[in-house]
């Protein structure tokens, strides 16, 4: 069984071939989605830079109430910091996700007419979007490829020999190389409920995984 330590050693075997891991992924996960709610486009970014660091089903938690009291990116740029912390409290890091919130909400309403832009370099230059965010965003409320470099896709991808970089932005590049460009949102919900249901980072479930025949680290 691998360990996570194991994780590094994967970049020095061969790797696991992409069109398996493909195959196998989709047999595993055939309707993988992201699993955040949402209505639109506002209400997935707002969701998506809540979850760091937090679950997605506590963010689903949350939002009802959150989009209840402040349902236009208007509304939250005209709100009370104070307003937003409380309703975010139990998601963590709740003070530097109000204020980025706040911050982008305004950003959209100032810069974009109160609409969500449909672009990687928009959506980056928002108040607390980094990459990761912005790709969820493009994915999964405009229909543009993009791959979400999360823990789980990180870590999973290094074992499998698909990339030996820590830093997201270059597991992202190294994948985009890989990866069919029409499959990358699919591939990252795919692999981060792989990562989330066997391949797990203490304890790798390498017995029943359909991929450690293939797969460097197993």
């Amino acid at each position: 069984m691998a360990s996570a330590k194991q994780t590094g050693k994967a970049g020095r075997k061969k790797a696991a071939p992409v069109a398996e891991v493909l195959r196998v992924l989709a047999e595993l996960y055939p309707d993988a989605e992201c699993a955040l709610t949402y209505r639109n486009p506002y209400e997935l970014l707002i969701a998506t830079i809540l979850s760091a660091q937090c679950t997605d089903a506590r963010v689903n938690m949350v939002t009802p109430a959150l989009f209840e009291k402040f349902p236009t990116p208007e509304a939250m740029a005209a709100a009370d910091l104070d307003d937003i912390v409380e309703l975010v409290r139990s998601t963590g890091f709740f003070n530097n996700k109000a204020r980025n919130i706040l911050a982008c909400c305004r950003d959209i309403v100032t810069r974009h007419g109160g609409e969500v832009p449909g672009t990687l370099d928009d959506l980056v230059k928002l108040a607390g979007v980094g990459r990761k965010t912005a790709n969820v965003v493009l994915g999964n409320a405009f229909g543009v490829p993009g791959i979400t470099v999360d823990t789980h896709l990180g870590r999973v991808s290094r074992r499998l020999g698909l990339t030996r970089n820590e830093d997201p932005v270059k597991v992202e590049f190294d994948l985009m190389k890989k990866i069919p460009k029409d499959q990358w949102t699919l591939f990252s919900h795919r692999v981060i409920h792989h990562g989330r249901a066997l391949c797990a980072a203490r304890k790798p479930k390498c017995e029943v995984c359909p991929l450690s025949g293939v797969c460097p680290a197993a």
